[in-house]
């Protein structure tokens, strides 16, 4: 499966952004999406994810609260809804993909840059 992930930029602290991950290459059934961002500093960190068949979620404790992840069937494509957005939040987000049977994510978009500043 090939990931394009799109919408990264300049954003305000506070304000909100949404990043989509468009999928291509194979049907999605059984398969969870997942949304990941690194930085130099910090090792990847993986934020939600979500499956493909139910649209059931789940996300990393951190930003539980702030992000959410969902998804448009007829589109291929997985968003990242990002809420209250904060200078910490800057980074390279990545979308991944994996069979619902695999341990780990193992097809990767190229990522998409965001940048929290005023």
């Amino acid at each position: 499966v090939q990931l394009q992930a799109s919408g990264g930029g300049l954003v305000q602290p506070g304000n909100s952004l949404r990043l989509s991950c468009a999928a291509s290459g194979r049907t999605l059934t059984n398969w969870h999406m997942g949304w990941f961002r690194q930085t130099p500093e910090k090792e990847r960190e993986f934020l939600g994810g979500i499956a493909w068949n139910t649209g059931r979620t789940w996300y990393d404790e951190s930003v539980k609260d702030r992000f959410t992840v969902s998804r448009d069937y007829a589109k291929s494509t997985v968003y990242l809804q990002m809420n209250s957005l904060k200078p910490d939040d800057t980074a390279v987000y990545v979308c991944a993909a994996k069979s619902s049977a695999a341990r780990e994510y193992n097809n990767w978009g190229q990522g998409t840059l965001v940048t929290v500043s005023s």
